[in-house]
């Protein structure tokens, strides 16, 4: 075991935040790299001895060169698909570039890239498998030595592969297929991704080597939902292959059937005309381990979504970075007028019992008021090709920076003082809402919650004052709504109120 730190880029994605603890608990140092400090803070590992956090982007080859410095590895388990749908293989090849010359410069021992399956010759291969064969490409043409990992689908309770397989089983009994959805496809637990990418740090033999990993199965994607339909205790799907069904076309039925957005849709859509098969099976000789089989994945996939143990998501790889207008500055933003809708009441309760309900709202829980009007906010959203309400989060009663909430996004976390929410949804500009408890005394505090908006254009403005008077009627009820879940009396309001801090005065100015 050596000293040094391993690097670990990505490391608040899905792969990423699972590897670390991974690591840590096989005894390595690590330097987790993310783009949100505060973000990779949040993580429960953060706290660990072991642990380094490092503040950084691959796209920023002066952070990425600084948190490379001293790693004697690197796994590099970025990709912009999420960050930038419709730019990625620009930004993956930037980021790819980025690593080779910082690798470079800290004489790192080797690199270990985690890629897709799929024949570089094939003409038909997706654009996304096709991007992710030539970050390897471009990693393998530095001087240090790259591991290069092939997956297929990988398998488990939160990734992008299994959310889309849950969703369409769950949601649809009768489903009207492409007829590549009979290709085949070999995919593998993510339990036994992490095990080969630990494994690749303890065998030289895996030095500058190219190698498939897969599972033991062999099968069609229809026959995966047949399995994970008996798994799940659902009825036999029918399903009726047709041939006019393009990957656009199936994008946007899962666009609008599933929580994965077109624009991640269609990259995951366009691989499955592809047959992804392992074509060698050498790295199972050099890293042995008792791999799952699809039937044991999905069932302890669903039971970590039964238990609530889901370790990391899809929606993790968000950058999670508030707007520049919600930075301190010398005046009020520049860049246009900030609109702000808010209420406050005064409850006899502590703030802890506040907060416990806060940071509760969404997912199963609802938001307190006005479901319906949210739900229906988000199947307009996710008619436009928003998001749309995705009716989760990552666990019942927890909340990090970074996790998704429905259609938002978690931007500051304070416990027992402030929630800070970013909205992901499709709006004409840029658009926060802040939960604040302030303590007036023993047993009473107030409980604010503030919408402001930075709006884009006309068309901003005009959304603002159409939707105001909704905002006002909604906000009430869900203050309302928080102190009967509380079970504590409000003594004074729902009341508006001007907020007392400038516009551009909400958080501490970025260094």
């Amino acid at each position: 075991m050596r000293s040094e730190p391993v690097l670990v880029t990505g490391a608040t994605g899905y792969i990423g935040g699972r590897l670390i603890p991974h690591l840590l608990a096989a005894g390595y140092r690590v330097r987790a790299l993310g783009r949100s400090l505060s973000k990779l803070q949040c993580r429960p590992w953060a706290s660990h001895p072991a642990v380094e956090l490092a503040q950084g982007d691959v796209l920023d080859p002066a952070s990425l060169k600084q948190a490379t410095e001293g790693c004697w590895a690197a796994y590099y388990l970025v990709h912009s698909m999420m960050a930038a749908p419709d730019s990625y293989t620009t930004a993956d090849r930037t980021g790819a570039h980025n690593m080779v010359q910082a690798a470079t410069a800290a004489n790192l021992n080797r690199i270990i890239y985690l890629g897709g399956l799929g024949k570089p010759e094939d003409p038909h291969l997706s654009e996304h498998l096709r991007s992710r064969t030539e970050v390897a490409r471009i990693l393998q043409s530095g001087p240090v030595p790259v591991t290069f990992l092939r997956a297929a689908m990988i398998l488990g309770s939160g990734s992008a592969s299994f959310e889309i397989l849950r969703y369409l089983v769950d949601r649809l009994p009768v489903m009207i297929t492409p007829r590549w959805l009979r290709n085949p496809v070999q995919p593998i637990a993510v339990s036994n991704v992490l095990n080969y990418l630990q494994g690749c740090l303890e065998h030289d033999e895996v030095l500058g080597q190219t190698f498939d990993i897969g599972g033991p199965d062999i099968l069609s994607y229809q026959e995966l939902f047949n399995i994970y339909a008996k798994e799940a205790g659902l009825a036999r799907r029918l399903i009726i292959p047709v041939p006019v069904l393009t990957p656009r076309l199936s994008s946007w039925w899962i666009h609008l059937v599933t929580p994965v957005p077109a624009a991640i849709a269609r990259p995951l859509a366009e691989g499955l005309q592809n047959p992804v098969i392992c074509q060698e099976n050498r790295i199972r000789e050099i890293i042995p381990q008792k791999l799952l089989t699809c039937r044991e994945t999905i069932r302890l996939a669903l039971n970590k979504i039964k238990m609530q143990q889901v370790d990391t998501c899809w929606t993790d790889a968000s950058a999670s970075v508030p707007p520049e207008w919600v930075y301190c500055g010398d005046v009020n933003y520049a860049g246009g007028t900030i609109l702000e809708c808010g209420y406050r009441v005064t409850l006899r309760a502590t703030p802890t019992a506040v907060w416990q309900s806060l940071v509760s709202i969404g997912g199963e829980n609802g938001w307190y008021f006005g479901n319906i009007l949210w739900k229906v906010r988000g199947w307009i959203d996710r008619l436009i090709g928003g998001i749309g309400f995705r009716s989760g989060r990552r666990h019942p009663s927890e909340l990090y920076v970074g996790d998704a909430l429905d259609f938002w996004r978690v931007l500051q976390v304070e416990p027992e003082s402030r929630l800070l929410l970013l909205a992901e949804m499709k709006v004409p500009g840029e658009a926060i809402l802040e939960f604040a408890i302030i303590p007036l005394g023993p047993e009473l505090v107030e409980l604010r919650e503030l919408s402001r908006f930075l709006p884009r254009g006309l068309a901003g403005i005009i959304y603002w004052y159409s939707v105001y008077p909704l905002h006002q009627y909604v906000f009430k009820g869900m203050l309302r709504g928080l102190a009967d879940r509380i079970g504590r009396p409000i003594t004074a309001g729902p009341e508006r109120f001007t907020p007392t801090l400038p516009h551009a005065c909400r958080l501490p100015r970025k260094k």
